[in-house]
């Protein structure tokens, strides 16, 4: 697998709009998605091979110097568990780190909503160092979005 960063284009939101397809149980709401791939074309993002195909996406954005968001990261259903995720979240970190930021933010479905597949995203996010913030209410519609937060 190899990582590469990769700026804000047509062909990130391409990569983007194939990921989030193969995962419906995470990424069913039509509205929702577009508004993921048309963020590929004004965000950077990370992308995940395994040979020539992409098998991982991370968007990114910075809100302040020190301060910098995950807006999506979606990994295909077939290499879910083998460390995609980790690569992507490590390889920003270490980008992020270099050009100074000391604060990353993710939003992801709140416990609250009892999906069991969020909660596996949860738990990714908790192993991987961010901790839990607060659960929003509003932000999202009817669904509640938690704030996770890791310090660099």
């Amino acid at each position: 697998m190899n990582i590469t960063a990769v700026p804000a284009s047509d062909a990130l939101a391409t990569t983007t709009e194939a990921l989030l397809a193969q995962l419906p149980a995470w990424f069913g709401i039509a509205e929702a998605n577009a508004e993921y791939v048309n963020a590929a074309r004004t965000l950077n993002g990370l992308v995940a091979r395994v040979g020539d195909e992409p098998v991982g996406v991370l968007l990114h954005r910075r809100h302040f110097p020190e301060a910098a968001e995950i807006h999506l990261m979606a990994v295909g259903p077939d290499h879910h568990r083998e460390g995609v995720g980790r690569a992507l979240v490590n390889q920003l970190l270490t980008e992020l780190r270099r050009d100074g930021c000391e604060v990353l933010q993710v939003k992801t479905l709140g416990p609250s909503h009892p999906d069991p597949g969020y909660a596996a995203t949860r738990k990714f996010y908790r192993a991987m160092g961010f901790r839990p913030v607060e659960e929003l209410q509003g932000l999202w519609g009817s669904n509640p979005c938690l704030l996770m937060v890791m310090t660099l």
